[in-house]
């Protein structure tokens, strides 16, 4: 079975503020995700930047087939969202925007308002699949595309980039922590015998610290030579599948000509050893079609309101 995730960019119906502008653009962009989802055909996928309940059915009827699908009832300011949809029912085990207990709120903006939470909603869902039963949680942590104060996206000066910068991290810190203990809720301690993974748009690369948050006991990384080999970190750690993906396929979207991998799945100890490969876009399978080239994205979103597909590319793994 395929596991994945991937960020559907914007996923409105068309007329409103954020999508695409008329009926033609919508079909349009909803043909191009078809198209690769369509190719992936994967058992469980988990989805980010879902504007619109409707929508994600719109493209669901587009894709065809039978399709179970779970959304989170907490949307950012744009009304974007995280879900899941999957082949087999699903199971909402949590849906939940809270900090951990002792994570205070952290600094947003220059007028010191705090956010005391994530700024998406985490889901998590239990289904039973082909491979067994699959706990999945779902995010979508704190861009860094920066963003100012009256809808800007370019800083007044140096200053107020830096500020936002860190604030931006700030929460992105936070939230990776409050997705690290969600996952803690759903490894339960025992990620030797329960296959967990968490899925998302990370919006940073394998090595930042925000990532690394969610990893757990440090040790036994992929390629490395503590892999193989039994430990006690090995009940509460998550993996990331990024050293599984071929080196010339190690990205998912394009940040002003650079090419970043900031789209990830974590497993668990008993699912990171049923992996049989892992990759990007829709070279998923013998015969499956390339996905076309990414384009680089910079630092306005709105400039690609009306294009079709994504501006990411989907990260999977296939399961033994």
């Amino acid at each position: 079975m395929l596991l994945g995730t991937w960020n559907l960019e914007n996923l409105y119906r068309p007329g409103g503020p954020y999508g695409p502008r008329d009926k033609a653009a919508y079909e349009a962009k909803l043909a191009a995700l078809a198209a690769v989802v369509t190719a992936l055909d994967p058992a469980v996928l988990g989805v980010q930047e879902i504007g619109e309940p409707q929508a994600l059915a719109d493209l669901l009827e587009t894709v065809g087939g039978t399709w179970h699908a779970a959304l989170s009832a907490h949307p950012d300011g744009r009304g974007i969202r995280v879900g899941v949809i999957s082949r087999t029912p699903l199971e909402v085990l949590a849906d939940t925007r809270a900090y951990p207990a002792r994570l205070r709120p952290v600094q947003a903006d220059d007028s010191r308002a705090t956010a005391d939470g994530s700024g998406r909603g985490f889901l998590a869902v239990e289904t039973v699949t082909p491979a067994g039963p699959l706990r999945v949680a779902v995010a979508h942590l704190k861009s860094k595309l920066l963003s100012y104060p009256g809808d800007r996206f370019f800083p007044r000066d140096e200053g107020e980039r830096a500020r936002y910068g860190a604030y931006a991290l700030y929460r992105r810190a936070a939230e990776a922590t409050a997705l690290r203990a969600l996952a803690d809720d759903l490894l339960d301690g025992d990620g030797r015998a329960r296959d967990v993974a968490v899925l998302g748009d990370l919006n940073d690369e394998v090595q930042a610290a925000t990532t690394q948050i969610l990893l757990g006991p440090p040790g036994s990384e992929i390629g490395t030579r503590g892999f193989e080999a039994p430990d006690r970190g090995d009940a509460d750690r998550l993996w990331d599948v990024a050293p599984l993906i071929p080196a010339d396929r190690r990205c998912s979207r394009i940040n002003s000509g650079r090419r970043e991998l900031i789209d990830h799945i974590l497993t668990s100890h008993r699912l990171v050893h049923r992996l049989t490969s892992a990759g990007t876009g829709t070279d998923a399978g013998p015969g499956a079609p390339k996905g076309s080239r990414l384009p680089s994205v910079g630092p306005d979103p709105a400039t690609r309101r009306n294009e079709p597909g994504s501006d990411h590319a989907p990260v999977w793994v296939r399961i033994d």
